[in-house]
């Protein structure tokens, strides 16, 4: 990162919290307009949100990238330990690497390991083992979860923060008008190997980040309905 400290939200002097530990007071975010107005406006833009495997080889910034991930290190985490790595990469040499590595997993997937029934729900997408959009897309982003903190310290709902840091990165990539593929080649520990990352760092997904090709096509899928994915228990005064 050009900058390594991140400006902090809460700019006020501390003041005493609970038991003692320092607190400072909220800085709420009003967007402007009704909440339910910015709702909408967030959900229709994240209902544009797709997984392309075509990409473009137009470049995007290193500070494009850096915005990003700081968006997704916003993420709540338990405890506070923030137990995610976001390693960018955009040397070739390196990228090259992570494909041949990444295909060789995938074909054993494709030819052996994964059941019948797994492969049939894939069938729709067109995936295979070919994964050369790694070497065409200017980023990769390969996240990593902390088992432990950098000084050894615990971490707690590992899984929960990473999950809810990465879909915050997700999210943060198409605002800024870019496209994502969560990649999952299994098992993944070739990529500490080839990153030189340490043994606490878990690879979590590969997340290739680019503009879509001019002639990318994406699967026609429906997602569910707001009635399929809710339920509300609300009180009868209301």
């Amino acid at each position: 990162m050009t900058d390594p400290q991140t400006p902090s939200p809460d700019p006020s002097p501390p003041i005493a919290g609970p038991h003692g530990a320092p607190h400072v007071p909220l800085s709420p975010y009003d967007p402007g307009v009704p909440a339910a107005d910015a709702a909408r406006a967030f959900y229709e833009t994240m209902n544009r949100r797709r997984t392309v495997r075509m990409f473009s080889d137009r470049p995007v910034t290193r500070e494009t990238i850096e915005w990003v991930i700081r968006a997704a290190g916003t993420a709540p985490s338990g405890a506070h330990k923030q137990p995610w790595r976001f390693v960018a990469v955009s040397d070739a040499p390196t990228k090259r690497k992570i494909r041949l590595a990444a295909e060789e997993e995938e074909r054993e997937f494709y030819e052996r390991r994964a059941p019948k029934r797994w492969l049939e729900d894939l069938a729709p997408f067109g995936t295979d083992p070919d994964k050369s959009f790694i070497e065409t897309v200017p980023w990769v982003i390969v996240v990593f979860a902390l088992k432990k903190t950098d000084d050894g310290g615990q971490v707690y709902y590992l899984n929960e923060s990473v999950g809810i840091a990465t879909g915050m990165l997700l999210a943060a990539a198409h605002h800024a008008g870019l496209a994502t593929l969560t990649h999952t080649p299994s098992p993944m520990n070739f990529l500490r190997d080839v990153l030189g990352r340490p043994e606490h760092e878990k690879p979590y997904l590969l997340i290739p980040v680019g503009y879509p090709a001019d002639d990318c096509i994406v699967p026609k899928l429906e997602r569910k309905g707001i009635d399929e994915i809710a339920e509300f228990v609300e009180s009868s005064e209301q």
